[in-house]
């Protein structure tokens, strides 16, 4: 199950990957000979959340996300990647039709086993704090009365930028934190949960991360989990006040993705023994 934090049960901790449809997990992570229309039921029992990053090239239908939610345990999470017709455009505050058709797409079928939404833009997306703010507020804070959490992924050093924190702040956004990544980190929080990737796998290690790495994502995590703010990573704005709890979804995403199953289960072991 999701790991708890010991400061507030209400607080999870989701770890898991990017997908669960990848050839290399056949006969490794997925055991030999599992059929392939049951990866989803293997990994979900593996892992406490999967980032789905079919949603970012194409709209999905309503009876897909049905049977995500009906093949997986009841305290499942799946967070999904915006359309990619949302952010990869000159102008964001033109977004709106396309964040529209997202949300009508079926996404509510997965209930509460909905979690965040990843909005993610391209490397060469420069910060434009007028145009960004428009965009911002076209992202529903509810459908059809389910509150929804938005996490925005951006990956362009402009936006390290104390302005661009105190507008995620202002409607509630969070920042997407890149861990171990080429991308800028700005880890700051900004939202009343957290939202990480981690990219840091290599093939030189077993669990794709070495003890030491885990342990250190592990107690940031844990420290995210409880309010507070992890003092070694890097941020852009000011110091946000101490929270009571926060959940966390925490991805091991690209790095050497084979072993990326293996370093998610890790960190949930670890974390499953400090709770």
């Amino acid at each position: 199950m999701a790991a708890k934090n010991k400061t507030d049960s209400a607080a999870r901790i989701r770890v898991g990957i990017g997908g669960w449809d990848f050839e290399p997990w056949r006969g490794t992570f997925y055991p030999e000979g599992l059929t392939h229309k049951r990866e989803l039921e293997f990994a979900s029992r593996a892992l406490t959340s999967i980032e789905v990053n079919g949603t970012f090239y194409r709209l999905q239908k309503p009876d897909t996300f049905a049977k995500w939610r009906d093949e997986t345990p009841d305290d499942f999470v799946f967070s999904l990647k915006a359309p990619r017709y949302a952010t990869n455009r000159r102008v964001l505050a033109e977004a709106g039709d396309s964040i529209e058709r997202f949300f009508g797409s079926g996404v509510l079928e997965l209930q509460d086993k909905l979690g965040a939404i990843n909005w993610q833009f391209a490397p060469t997306k420069h910060f434009d704090p007028e145009d960004f703010e428009r965009f911002l507020k076209l992202l529903p804070a509810t459908v059809e009365g389910r509150a929804m959490r938005h996490a925005v992924e951006v990956r362009h050093e402009s936006f390290a930028d104390p302005a661009f924190v105190a507008l995620l702040r202002k409607y509630g956004v969070a920042v997407v934190v890149a861990g171990d990544s080429k991308y800028p980190q700005i880890a700051d929080i900004t939202a009343p949960f957290v939202y990480a990737r981690i990219m840091g796998t290599t093939e030189k290690q077993k669990l794709g991360y070495s003890k030491a790495a885990l342990d250190r994502w592990a107690a940031r995590a844990k420290e995210w989990a409880a309010g507070g703010m992890p003092e070694d990573l890097q941020t852009a704005g000011k110091a946000p006040a101490k929270a009571s709890a926060r959940d966390v979804y925490l991805y091991v995403i690209s790095g050497h993705k084979a072993a990326n199953p293996s370093a998610a289960m890790a960190l949930i072991e670890r974390l499953n023994k400090a709770a």
